[in-house]
């Protein structure tokens, strides 16, 4: 475990290219507040656990982060019902909104007043509800999942969400005051100060940037810095800003510039960055010219009125997945437009440095040797270059066995072996939470839903420091981010393990206890043990 008691040796900082040029600029840090929080990271799980601090009586906290504009990036999160779940318990006001703009998205026509989208299953007609389907290589169903809040609310107690993860960053921002959410702020430091009972979080900002981060959340607003993202920067043009606060929860995603400071040239720098996990994804989001012929031949084969389908060698069967296989997810836009996911095992210096054909060529080779349909080749040969794109899935292990297995993750008494466990997710007035803790890739989904859970659990956590004012006790702090992590590690274990084997696909009895395990998790039992 990492050393949880402040002083004046933790102090961690990183050599890169915008460190040296920021040492060249002069700091423009003046005295100011120490605030109770700042949160690393304007994502999703960032701006919840914001909203949920806010929402709990702690008004001051700051939320930074290192873009220079909030842009449309960022692709569908699926939000299923153990994180709307938790974000119901982190702020009911937040979960409403996410959802009524979720529902909103998938049903456009509907109107967007709350009642309107309250009774939306009272004003849709009787038909059957989407489903994303299974199959196999020859066409046939081997399972399918429903895409209907509805169906999924009365199967768990709580519903299923598709939104963008840019909408859902703009829906939970603004739930939040302008001034407490600054973007052009990019880490580059963290440094203990225990004389002044805080952390400093040192800065970098690009001068160029506008300065107000909701110009660019603003709808209709074009962003006219393009040019300014992807071009290099001078010394002259970036100043340094320090910020204080009295906790950190460090959200800033499967590369966290906080993991790495508090890792790197400790014992424990071989997790400060993240671990290829032996996955990846080739995929092309939309092409719009597509044979008669072809479209035929995937419309009886495949969707079959399916807005989604994933087709895979995969056979129900009483033994695990191979976690070898090769998973192809098509979809089909509203506006007609097919788009495609592959999901394969690679090597990761299989995929370095190839794009456009490249990538197209690597597709069909995978595919052609795990006996992939021809229509789904044919539909890989014809996507745009200019559309191609790849993606290599990271990890933050749990645990450091892939073997360990959690046979009962939600006990609130077990405890990892510290033996097989990486690093703490904490150190001093720092926490980790979601994918800068424990990142995987998304087969499972959970990336943004096991984020708001630690957010409701870190967020609990906090307001008793704040009640019992134990801000300058770091034993009282050291004490709750344990909890935190004792909570939560064993359930990631487990989350990791299944989402690495995709085993709870293959057969009904795997699903319910996985279903079982995450999606009807006890929020009340929860906040009770805490």
């Amino acid at each position: 475990m990492l050393e949880t008691k402040s002083s004046p040796h933790t102090h961690t900082n990183t050599s890169t290219k915008a460190d040296t040029l920021a040492a060249s600029v002069i700091s423009s840090s003046n005295p100011q507040e120490i605030y109770d929080v700042v949160v690393v990271g304007a994502g999703p799980v960032g701006l919840a656990t914001a909203i949920g601090l806010r929402k709990r009586g702690i008004e001051n906290v700051l939320v930074i982060d290192q873009t220079r504009a909030f842009r449309q990036v960022g692709q569908t999160v699926d939000l299923l019902p153990n994180g709307l779940q938790a974000l119901k318990y982190l702020d009911p006001n937040a979960y409403e909104e996410v959802k009524k703009t979720g529902l909103r998205l998938l049903n456009p026509k509907q109107s967007n007043d709350h009642e309107t989208v309250e009774s939306v299953q009272k004003q849709q007609p009787a038909k059957v509800s989407p489903q994303w389907i299974y199959k196999n290589l020859q066409g046939k169903i081997i399972n399918s999942i429903s895409l209907s809040f509805d169906d999924w609310f009365k199967e768990y107690g709580e519903g299923r969400v598709s939104i963008s993860w840019y909408n859902l960053q703009t829906t939970l921002r603004q739930l939040i005051s302008e001034d407490r959410v600054k973007a052009n702020h990019r880490c580059i430091n963290v440094v203990n100060e225990p004389e002044k009972g805080c952390i400093r979080i040192d800065c970098v900002g690009d001068t160029r940037i506008e300065t107000n981060p909701y110009a660019y959340w603003a709808e209709g607003q074009k962003n006219n810095d393009i040019q300014l993202q992807n071009s290099d920067i001078t010394s002259q043009e970036l100043e340094t800003k320090s910020i204080r606060a009295k906790l950190v929860v460090a959200a800033d995603g499967i590369n966290s510039t906080v993991r790495r400071l508090l890792y790197t040239d400790t014992q424990y720098h071989d997790f400060a960055q993240p671990e290829y996990s032996g996955f990846a994804a080739i995929f092309c989001r939309e092409i719009s010219e597509v044979q008669k012929e072809l479209c035929t031949k995937l419309e009886e084969d495949f969707f079959q009125n399916s807005p989604l389908v994933t087709i895979t060698n995969d056979e129900i069967s009483e033994n695990s997945v191979c976690i070898n296989n090769i998973r192809i997810i098509l979809f089909r836009r509203p506006t007609g437009e097919l788009g495609y996911i592959i999901h394969l095992a690679l090597p990761l210096d299989s995929l370095q440095g190839k794009s456009g054909s490249s990538l197209i060529d690597l597709a069909l080779q995978e595919l052609e040797k795990a006996g992939f349909p021809d229509a789904l080749k044919q539909l890989v040969r014809i996507s745009p270059f200019d559309k191609m794109q790849q993606r290599p899935y990271y990890i933050h292990r749990a645990t450091i066995s892939d073997s360990l297995q959690v046979s009962n993750p939600i006990d609130l008494n077990t405890e990892a072996d510290p033996a097989k466990i990486p690093p703490a997710w904490s150190m001093g007035r720092i926490v980790l939470v979601g994918d800068a803790a424990h990142g995987m890739p998304p087969f499972m989904a959970q990336g943004a839903n096991q984020g708001f859970e630690d957010a409701l659990v870190v967020t609990t956590l906090i307001t008793k420091i704040a009640e019992e004012n134990n801000w300058d006790d770091l034993q009282a702090i050291a004490k709750a981010f344990e909890k935190y992590e004792c909570l939560r590690r064993p359930l990631m274990a487990y989350v990791q393990q299944a989402t690495l084997k995709r085993s709870p696909h293959s057969s009904d009895k795997e699903w319910q206890e996985y279903t079982q395990q995450v999606y009807r998790r006890n929020y009340d039992q929860v906040i009770k043990a805490l």
